[in-house]
Parts: structure tokens; sequence; C-alpha cells
């Protein structure tokens, strides 16, 4: 079975870090680019970051350039997404998603170009 299993999140102050890993199973990891979405209460889910395990390509959503880190452990299939200087605008519930075959990533993939999603990990950043 194909699992995808995101965990790492917490309640972090404004200006702390956490680090959140998606686990995978059941695919050919290295074949596949893998994304993280979040989704703050009232508002759509948005894409923050994907890393594309072919190539190493990564693509960061504006607001999180220069804090966040994607990263991919591919010997553990796993991606993480270190978030430092963190601001209460980024709680949200993130979720991460794999897709196969990526193309070169110049942007962040739509949700729907996606072929399986994990379950979401909460992240709150209290003021």
């Amino acid at each position: 079975d194909v699992q995808l299993q995101a965990s790492g999140g917490g309640l972090v102050q404004a200006g702390g870090s956490l680090r959140l890993s998606c686990a995978a199973s059941g695919f050919t990891f290295d074949d596949y680019a893998v994304g993280w979405f979040r989704q703050a209460p009232g508002k759509e889910r948005e894409g923050v970051s994907c890393i594309n395990n072919i190539d190493g390509g990564t693509y960061y959503t504006e607001s999180v350039k220069g804090r966040f880190t994607i990263s991919s452990d591919n010997a553990k299939t796993t991606v993480y997404l270190q978030m430092n200087s963190l601001k209460p605008g980024d709680t949200a519930v993130y979720y991460c998603a794999a897709f196969v075959n990526p193309p070169l990533i110049v942007r962040m993939p739509l949700e729907n170009e996606y072929d399986y999603w994990g379950q979401g990990t909460q992240v709150t950043v209290s003021s």
C-alpha cells in the first residue's frame, strides 16, 4: 500500500523552528516529486514547497523563501521541511503529497497533479 506519513508539527513561538517529515512507502520514491501544502482555518489550501527526487530541483512559494528548506533523504524515503523564523501566519495544517515522473520544477505543481496525499500535521505559531 502507498503511504505518506506526515509528522513533526506542534506549537512553537514566533521566531522558532520546526522540522516536518513526510515518510513515504509503497512506491519508487526516487521517481517522484514530493510537495508540501498547508491549509489555514477558513482559507484555501496553498502550495508551500516541492522537491523533485529525480534531479533535486526545488520550488518555494514566495512567502517562505529564505525561511523554509525542503530536502529529501532517498535512503530513508523521507522528505523534510525545515521551517525557521516561523510567523503566526504560518499556522496551518501541513500536508505532503507525491506524484510520479515530475517535469523540471519551475512552479508549484497544482493539487490535481499529485497522485498520493498524506494526512495533515498541525503547525501552530504563537505570537
